[in-house]
């Protein structure tokens, strides 16, 4: 016993030792990756906020007038950024729950089901795996006028064929569904992961008292799997405050039709590659930056508000 003893405090004295040639070895481990980070991540982000603040800046020449917030009020001023805000935004609070509220219900039915179960994952994840130009191209028919799949059913229905492309009134839906569709295989995937990874003697001891499968579903897989909602809507939610590919393949590099779907992607775009004004796309993009981490920090902190932990 005392030898026992003897050798648990020998191990805490030897584990709690740190000294700078134990630390060696994993700082080299993780030099690469750090080398990487800084230089491709951490060294951009420096230099998009400094650029933020250039006003007058030169990209040739490297030159500016000086720092202001002269940048920030151009685009503040400016009709197009105001337009990308609002639609950025429209698109976040339509696409993001409607992709995870039916991700949610084809995780359920995809961890429901026994057999064959690995191939309808493969299935569904395809989609993330393709080229976004490809299935651009297939909505592009999807969306045709005269021969597309889309008017095609809502014709069976008795209603009109739509200009989904071409009409203002319906590109901001186009848009959207186009965003839907894409993000279901990143996010079904994650929360088959968690739907996975519950206990399923939660579930035996709900049947054995006798619950039902709605109280089931809303009792307990919802509390349990609210982690990873929180986690993929966060993820959900960075990813369509970023869209862009979508205008890209789906109108030809235009924001729509008549220009009405400026994102504050493709302003900053605009205002680099077509306009040359670099610090005003610096400038948006520090804006963006701010509205996602809001919108994230809100997340995290209704989430921890919610306590869904115990």
């Amino acid at each position: 016993m005392t030898e026992k003893k003897k050798r648990v405090r020998t191990y805490k004295d030897t584990d709690e030792k740190i000294t700078a040639k134990s630390l060696i070895k994993p700082f080299l481990f993780s030099l690469p990756f750090m080398v990487g980070l800084i230089i491709f991540t951490v060294y951009p982000f420096i230099k998009a906020v400094l650029l933020s603040f250039m006003e007058n800046y030169r990209f040739l020449s490297g030159k500016f007038t000086g720092y202001g917030l002269g940048n920030y009020q151009a685009i503040i001023a400016d009709p197009n950024f105001i337009n990308a805000l609002k639609s950025t935004t429209k698109y976040v609070l339509i696409v993001v729950p409607i992709s995870m509220a039916l991700s949610l219900l084809i995780a359920v039915g995809l961890n429901s089901v026994k057999k064959l179960q690995g191939l309808f994952q493969t299935v569904y994840f395809l989609p993330l795996v393709t080229s976004s130009t490809a299935i651009g191209m297939i909505f592009r028919w999807l969306y045709d006028y005269d021969y597309g799949l889309f008017n095609y059913f809502i014709g069976l229905f008795g209603i009109d064929r739509i200009h989904w492309l071409a009409d203002v009134r319906f590109t901001m839906a186009s848009i959207c569904i186009y965003g839907i569709w894409s993000m279901l295989p990143f996010t079904i995937i994650l929360l088959l992961a968690g739907l996975q990874n519950i206990d399923p003697v939660y579930y035996t001891a709900a049947r054995a008292d006798g619950a039902k499968s709605r109280d089931i579903f809303f009792n307990i897989t919802i509390p349990l799997l609210m982690p990873t909602i929180i986690l993929t809507s966060i993820v959900n939610m960075m990813s369509a405050f970023k869209v862009y590919d979508s205008l890209f393949v789906l109108y030809g590099g235009k924001p729509g039709p008549a220009f009405n779907l400026y994102t504050v992607i493709y302003y900053l775009y605009d205002m680099f590659w077509n306009k040359n004004k670099l610090g005003n796309a610096a400038a948006s993009a520090m804006v963006l930056f701010v509205i996602i981490a809001v919108f994230t920090l809100l997340q995290n902190l209704i989430s921890k508000k919610t306590n869904y932990y115990k």
